[in-house]
């Protein structure tokens, strides 16, 4: 039986669409958003509920049974150019005026550890953000206009470095020569482990908190990258042995509340299986 419980997804790109099949085959009903018309027929063919939205204009028609849902997921990225935040957090705003008097009462808001900068230490979900970029500057004021609005429990779910289908981490850096930082850590995350930490916030009902979507181990780029890049059949990079400006994301979280265990627990081990 169908749980009564419904989950919209307004944007089911790379990250929101894999998370909405997943949530169908655990039983919720899921209505989904996407702002291109040709993808409304696949996502219909998912069995997902499809809306047209696009919250760059402000003149978007009715579509409050969007979101007739208890819980919705905003999963769509801030889209920077020149060097400005864009219209992201009016888009934030934009969807805040849409939810007014609507069944939403939970927020899962797809954030970013971009928020901090590179400080050279650890940071964890009590760590004051300090973001750096525009990008991160951006995705932290829209946290915080999500957590003050009255009426709404936010649970800001921040994910580092997204690597999966379509993310090759391979290409990044394949073939490239005296790449800088060989020693810094990296803080990844692969899709799937995206999808079942979302799933597992929705399934123990664990709102309100924030969370670190990061794999537990933190290789260096040059341990990681060399691997992946040859395994991808890219020439192997080289790397400056030096470290640098570097973070390492951990997660509290994610153990202490959801009791997760990651599908790609290690990094290292991930590169055997590419």
């Amino acid at each position: 039986m169908a749980k009564k419980i419904g989950i919209s997804i307004l944007g089911c790109g790379w990250f929101g669409l894999p998370l909405a099949k997943q949530l169908i085959t655990l039983g919720y009903r899921v209505n989904g958003s996407t702002t291109t018309p040709d993808k409304l027929t696949a996502l219909t063919d998912e069995g997902i509920e499809a809306y047209l939205i696009d919250l760059a204009n402000e003149d978007v028609k009715d579509v409050s049974a969007f979101f007739d849902s208890e819980v919705l997921v905003i999963a769509f990225p801030p889209r920077m150019r020149s060097g400005k935040e864009g219209n992201y957090l009016p888009k934030i705003e934009h969807a805040l005026r849409m939810i007014k008097n609507s069944a939403v009462k939970q927020v899962i808001f797809i954030s970013s550890s971009s928020v901090f900068g590179d400080t050279n230490t650890k940071v964890d979900e009590s760590s004051i953000p300090q973001p750096e970029t525009d990008s991160g500057k951006a995705i932290l004021s829209a946290e915080r206009l999500l957590q003050s609005t009255p009426g709404l429990t936010t649970t800001v779910l921040r994910f580092s470095g997204l690597i999966g289908p379509g993310r090759d981490p391979g290409r990044f850096f394949g073939g490239k020569t005296a790449v800088p930082n060989g020693q810094a850590p990296v803080n990844l995350i692969h899709l799937d482990d995206c999808i079942g930490i979302t799933c597992q916030i929705i399934e123990k009902e664990a709102y309100g908190l924030v969370y670190h979507g990061v794999t537990p181990d933190h290789p260096s780029r040059q341990d990681f990258y060399t691997p992946v890049s040859v395994k991808a059949g890219y020439a192997a990079p080289t790397f400056i042995d030096e470290l640098k400006e570097w973070k390492i994301v951990e997660s509290k979280h994610v153990p202490l509340y959801l009791n997760y265990t990651f599908v790609n627990g290690s990094l290292l081990d991930l590169i055997k299986r590419y």
